[in-house]
């Protein structure tokens, strides 16, 4: 494993310029009055409580240290029904609009498929309430999911180096990791027929996955900025795509900043849906390893005692789901090199440059060449 971190990760350069205070980081794209929303949101909510009076919300908060490329905001409802009050927790998710990370718009998609894998039960999802299109009630379109109680293992600051995954032991970690891997291990046991709105019209969701990628660097590149080590890694993936190809849904950001958990080291739920696709199961597995590999850079690739390392990660995963992790450096080098090209638009989007000047300078450039044997 390469120990080169001679530029920042995704979630150092989002950080920049980002509210602080004794409460945590908030990493949210964009933060909006509370107040203002809270009166918006309160009658908008009220037209879906149908047999609700007297509909106010509470505690709007943003979350701290999570929640990097969706604004996304924690409130609870409370009405009265029937002679009875009611209290529910709630969290509206916003639409990027100016701050798109992803190049894909699938935010209804998004909506869609959680909604579906909480129909199915095999994979912990949030329950999802309502959608609404339109933007003009918050000048984005939005939907509604209920709230859960856990915590979240944050990016900033990383929770290999502080937070109550530093702080666990070393056999409550164990039991947290080995919980995590089965968790993302339930999703190829939903059938793709079960998300039809995910499946490309030719049916094949790896091209399909493929294509979006290797578009998104056409994007990012430009004449007075061209990406020559990205495209390198593109045509060193392209020249050596699998045959293993199992079919699957795919989560697109599979990794436990991504979990939440509850005190027992259990997973509640699988959150931020964002880019979901029928790839395949491996792009997922692929994405965890590397972004645990980037996690751990700043320690010397080392990883905390009681982490699954790459070996066992793979090996659980396998047994969980049944599918051989066949060719699993060709799909862990490409989630890096989908890494490597967010950092890119994350730079863009922050009105920045990486600190060398150097956009090649990425260690997932360096972790997907490795991988790729060169």
């Amino acid at each position: 494993m390469s120990g080169r971190s001679d530029s920042p990760g995704l979630a150092e350069v989002m950080s920049a310029g980002m509210k602080s205070d004794a409460g945590g980081t908030i990493v949210a794209p964009g933060v909006r009055d509370l107040e203002d929303l809270a009166q918006v949101l309160t009658g908008w909510v009220a037209q879906r409580l149908l047999q609700a009076t007297d509909v106010r919300l509470s505690d709007l908060a943003y979350p701290r240290g999570s929640g990097q490329s969706a604004e996304t905001i924690l409130f609870d409802a409370h009405w009265r029904e029937g002679g009875s009050e009611r209290t529910r927790g709630l969290v509206v998710r916003i639409k990027p609009s100016d701050f798109r990370l992803f190049r894909d718009d699938v935010f209804v998609e998004e909506f869609a498929l959680m909604r579906a894998l909480g129909e199915h039960g095999a994979v912990p999802v949030a329950p999802v309430r309502w959608l609404e299109e339109s933007p003009a009630v918050l000048g984005s379109p939005f939907f509604v999911m209920e709230k859960l109680r856990g915590r979240v293992a944050v990016s900033m600051p990383s929770y290999l180096e502080q937070g109550w995954v530093a702080e666990a032991s070393a056999a409550q970690r164990a039991v947290l990791w080995e919980n995590c891997v089965r968790a993302l291990a339930t999703l190829p046991s939903v059938p793709l027929s079960a998300v039809p709105f995910l499946v490309p019209a030719d049916g094949d969701g790896f091209g399909g996955e493929w294509t979006r990628w290797a578009g998104f660097l056409d994007e990012l590149e430009r004449p007075d900025r061209p990406l020559g080590r990205h495209r390198e890694v593109l045509d060193a993936l392209a020249a050596s795509v699998p045959a293993h190809r199992p079919e699957g849904i795919v989560w697109g950001d599979a990794r436990i900043g991504n979990m939440l958990v509850d005190d027992g080291f259990g997973v509640v739920a699988l959150m931020d849906w964002e880019q979901p696709s029928a790839g395949g199961a491996l792009h997922d597995l692929g994405w965890w390893l590397i972004n645990q590999r980037g996690k751990s850079i700043p320690l010397g690739g080392r990883l905390l005692p009681g982490m699954l390392d790459r070996a066992d990660t793979i090996a659980l995963w396998e047994q969980v789901t049944g599918i051989r992790a066949e060719a699993i450096d060709w799909y862990e080098a490409f989630a890096a090199y989908k890494m490597a090209c967010l950092m890119v638009n994350m730079y863009d989007l922050r009105g920045q440059r990486p600190p060398n000047g150097d956009y090649a300078a990425l260690h997932h450039l360096d972790s997907a060449r490795e991988l790729l044997g060169g």
